[in-house]
């Protein structure tokens, strides 16, 4: 039989071997930087967030909707890092509120506004002032984006510089955002619709009917900056990377000039 002690012994050894310490913890992930982002930049932005963790940036979520949606979930609260509005106005309305870091902010992207058909052999609209745009739709409606965002403010700016706003302004069908107003020409909904040049480029069931002059509408002007809210460390760098050539060859491809530059005045 087994003595006490040697009994005693093994106990000891059994319990040193329970308390010996765990692994330490990895260290803890960064937290993800957190993008709200105009829809129209889907798919372009996320091969730029793919370029920048692939370098080793911090992780990147987004969320995509339209400009005004998103400017106002930051002005309530929403935990946004960093703000990429489809037009200068939204970003204003933030930074008048004192809701962005006016030090972060660039001028990032450019775009162009065209008119969309189904692509079922669509002709060409020779776009210019007083062109028959009535005469085009016959008894169907016009695909615009909701006045409150960006691409619908540029569309019905450059149907009223055009002079045909008032011939059309009864027969339009208003559609959440740009990728809502795709869809519904996508699926042959509607005959016509007002996108950006990025997105009809994107959807192979559209056709580019016609483009509007640049001077038939406020410049198209993507801001992005850093809210004013953000506790994230990583948040400016991610901005700045967004103005490389890097990140820019990404966005050119997919259609956009790329512009980087920050504001004369904010």
């Amino acid at each position: 039989m087994r003595s006490l002690r040697t009994l005693l012994a093994a106990g000891v050894v059994a319990l040193a071997g329970l308390a010996t310490p765990l692994a330490a913890p990895q260290a803890q992930a960064a937290d993800p930087i957190v993008v709200f982002a105009a829809v129209s930049l889907k798919g372009a932005l996320d091969g730029a967030v793919a370029l920048y963790e692939a370098d080793g940036g911090a992780p990147v979520t987004v969320s995509y909707a339209g400009s005004s949606a998103l400017a106002k979930q930051i002005e309530s609260g929403a935990p946004a890092d960093v703000f990429i509005s489809a037009d200068l106005d939204w970003m204003t309305y933030l930074a008048e509120k004192n809701l962005v870091r006016a030090d972060t902010e660039r001028r990032l992207l450019g775009n162009r506004i065209v008119l969309i058909a189904p692509n079922d052999g669509a002709k060409p609209v020779a776009i210019g002032p007083d062109f028959a745009l009535t005469a085009a739709l016959g008894d169907e409606r016009l695909v615009l984006c909701d006045l409150a965002v960006p691409c619908g403010k540029y569309g019905k700016a450059a149907l009223e510089t055009l002079g045909v706003w008032g011939s059309v302004e009864g027969r339009i069908a208003f559609a959440e955002n740009v990728r809502a107003a795709l869809a519904f020409v996508s699926r042959g909904e509607a005959p016509y619709g007002i996108v950006y040049a990025t997105d009809a480029a994107a959807d192979p069931g559209v056709a580019v009917v016609g483009t509007f002059p640049e001077d038939s509408h406020p410049p198209i002007v993507y801001p992005v900056a850093v809210t004013a809210d953000s506790k994230n460390p990583a948040a400016a760098a991610f901005v700045d990377f967004l103005a490389t050539p890097k990140a820019g060859a990404v966005f050119e491809k997919a259609g956009f000039t790329m512009l980087g530059e920050r504001p004369t005045t904010n």
